[in-house]
């Protein structure tokens, strides 16, 4: 059956005349020329290491469908990170398919023949969601072998393969969901998926450092951008689209909503609205990362004085948090267990706050599992893995996560924060409405773990002169 064409409403008719036309007089675009890309001999070890996982299996891993955005507009797509780690290709309606006997094939979209009849030669400048005219070109199968280095098959075949049990990476693409069925070990292969992911190999080290540098070259950017920024009258959405540009210009787009958060927004954990007025003299937290073409995200914050200096309330908030960070950071390596570095960052975190006379008990009692009360100013976690995903390997088990030990070539973030309510009346007026949040990626060494987020300053007097280097 011819799939149906995916057509505006407003679109006008094709003629016969015009549809004969549109058949004839195109050269050839095939290329030949095309070499593997990087990755692939990556992306193969990663097949094999998934085939001895599940052994004498079939395993189905689809790309993603397009999401309609409202009406007849789609979201921009994003590939799954499963899908395009296992793979490189990043097509939307693309399957992966490894077979019982471990070798796989990709399944895709090929090109759209020119010159067929009927509806399939009409696709290339009639299809909205598929056609190169609408979309731009894609690889055929000759090309995306050369490019992947994986056997390629048209997606149309899949059903030639889909008979009989085959564990199916499920809640990817609903088409592919119902046409095969359940199997009880569904959910294992989602969790290996993201197991398999917690070490990074150096090409993937490579591609975070890379999102890492062109994140901190964002970072100069928004501070260049201050004087604009604070005129308008939206100013975090100015720095916003400051950072957008360099996170469209070194990669593909921001590896997540940005965090653009002055004054008291930066004491709402994930603020993306991103609508307000900045004030000299308040701070902006900035959460921001670039994603890279290949879709590895760096997550990095930094919490600014937007006059360029600290006032001494200021710099009392930072300085602790600044304290937790670094401690936190100091204990990490390879063998201890993942929450120590957040744990380490809360005692001193309780230690500060009890020292203000916020805490009204002491930091051992406050770290207790039945108390806790300190994170009613740093509710959330210290960290997590960092990769393809800004929340990297969330289906991973937690004796192999969370309740897990580091290891060499882990990625991961280290941002502790206080974040304290403007209404919090269990605060000194003073206190109320700052936030301020570090967060700095990092690899674990044989040794213990590299700053990868170096080339941006953490302590109070290196912002200062770092912004005051920049805005000169």
């Amino acid at each position: 059956m011819t799939e149906k064409l995916n057509t505006g409403s407003h679109d006008l008719p094709i003629s016969d005349a015009l549809a004969a036309f549109m058949a004839t007089g195109w050269a050839d675009t095939r290329r030949d020329d095309l070499t593997a890309l990087p990755l692939a001999a990556y992306t193969a070890k990663r097949r094999a290491a998934l085939a001895a996982r599940f052994p004498g299996e079939r395993l189905i891993i689809p790309s993603g469908t397009l999401k309609a955005r409202s009406n007849d507009s789609d979201y921009r797509f994003r590939s799954h990170s499963a899908f395009t780690y296992l793979t490189g290709d990043q097509e939307p309606g693309n399957v992966l398919v490894i077979e019982p006997s471990g070798s796989a094939t990709l399944f895709l979209r090929p090109r759209s023949p020119r010159s067929a009849p009927g509806t399939a030669g009409q696709e290339f400048y009639r299809d909205r969601r598929y056609g190169e005219f609408w979309v731009g070109r894609r690889p055929d199968l000759a090309e995306a072998e050369a490019l992947y280095l994986i056997d390629c098959a048209a997606v149309d075949r899949l059903d030639d393969v889909l008979g009989g049990p085959a564990r199916v990476l499920r809640g990817v693409d609903a088409s592919l969901d119902s046409r095969v069925a359940a199997h009880d070990g569904d959910g294992e292969l989602e969790t290996f998926l993201s197991e398999m992911r917690l070490v990074k190999d150096e090409w993937e080290i490579a591609e975070l450092q890379f999102s890492v540098d062109a994140t901190a070259r964002g970072f100069e950017d928004v501070v260049r951008a201050l004087p604009q920024a604070l005129a308008h009258r939206r100013g975090e959405r100015y720095l916003e689209g400051v950072f957008g540009l360099r996170s469209r210009l070194e990669g593909g787009a921001v590896g997540y909503d940005s965090i653009v958060a002055s004054g008291a927004h930066a004491c709402v954990l994930h603020w993306i609205r991103n609508d307000g007025r900045l004030n000299e003299n308040e701070l902006l937290l900035l959460d921001a990362g670039v994603e890279t073409d290949n879709l590895y995200t760096a997550d990095i914050t930094r919490t600014l004085p937007l006059s360029g200096r600290f006032s001494p309330i200021q710099r009392q908030v930072y300085e602790l948090v600044y304290e937790a960070q670094s401690a936190a950071i100091a204990a990490l390596r390879p063998g201890a267990r993942f929450r120590d570095f957040h744990r380490t960052a809360m005692r001193v975190i309780a230690e500060g706050l009890h020292d203000w006379g916020v805490l009204k008990i002491g930091a051992d009692e406050a770290m207790e599992t039945d108390s806790g009360l300190y994170r009613r100013y740093t509710l959330c976690s210290s960290g997590h893995m960092l990769g393809m995903d800004v929340h990297d390997c969330a289906r991973a088990r937690s004796e192999v996560y969370l309740d897990g030990v580091l290891e060499e070539g882990q990625v991961l973030t280290v941002e502790p924060g206080l974040y304290l309510q403007p209404d919090d009346l269990t605060l000194p007026p003073e206190l109320r409405g700052i936030g301020v949040r570090i967060e700095d990626d990092l690899v674990i060494t044989a040794d213990g773990a590299r700053l990868m987020s170096a080339g941006l300053p953490r302590h109070p007097d290196e912002i200062e002169g770092w912004m005051s280097a920049i805005s000169a």
